[in-house]
């Protein structure tokens, strides 16, 4: 390189620092690049900054797994090197095996509970049917009572009622 363009490029490094550097695109076509770390023209020491330049630029289009894992670690410095396309797809397939032997498994158990209700070895799950908030002020009455109620499963508290408030008891 001739002198005059080692001086520009200097200057230039030295005005506006290093160029984005393209460091590798995932299979969905984002673009992931580095600046790497750079001293400023008054001496300020900036770090390595790494970004992505995705497909959808609009941040409400951003869906969570627009982005492979391996790359957002790369992003947020959980990791030095940037992920290969081979490593990508290794770590997919095996999510995609532990879904599958999860939805398996995850089948065989409904089957075995389904087995031990049938043979009465397992009592079956109680479907409680809430009919108020033990807060609320009338527990399914129109009206408040001042006696209390009962039957054989339920109990009804009465309410209190000031003196003289005109629906109360003489």
């Amino acid at each position: 390189m001739s002198r005059p363009w080692q001086v520009l490029r200097s200057l230039r490094l030295r005005l506006f620092g290093p160029a984005k550097e393209l460091v590798g695109t995932d299979q969905f076509g984002n673009k992931y690049y580095r600046v790497p770390k750079h001293e400023t023209r008054a001496g300020q020491i900036i770090p390595e900054r790494r970004f992505v330049e995705a497909i959808n630029r609009q941040a409400y289009q951003y869906e969570m797994g627009d982005f492979p894992t391996e790359w957002e670690a790369w992003i947020r410095k959980k990791r030095d090197e940037p992920p290969t396309i081979e490593e990508i797809l290794k770590n997919e397939n095996y999510r995609e095996e532990m879904k599958q032997k999860i939805k398996d498994i995850s089948e065989k158990d409904q089957l075995l509970q389904a087995k031990e209700y049938k043979e009465g070895l397992v009592a079956e799950p109680v479907h409680t049917q809430v009919k108020g908030h033990a807060s609320a002020p009338f527990y399914g009455k129109k009206e408040p009572s001042q006696d209390p109620t009962s039957t054989a499963s339920t109990f009804q508290p009465g309410s209190w009622m000031p003196p003289g408030s005109g629906s109360g008891r003489s």
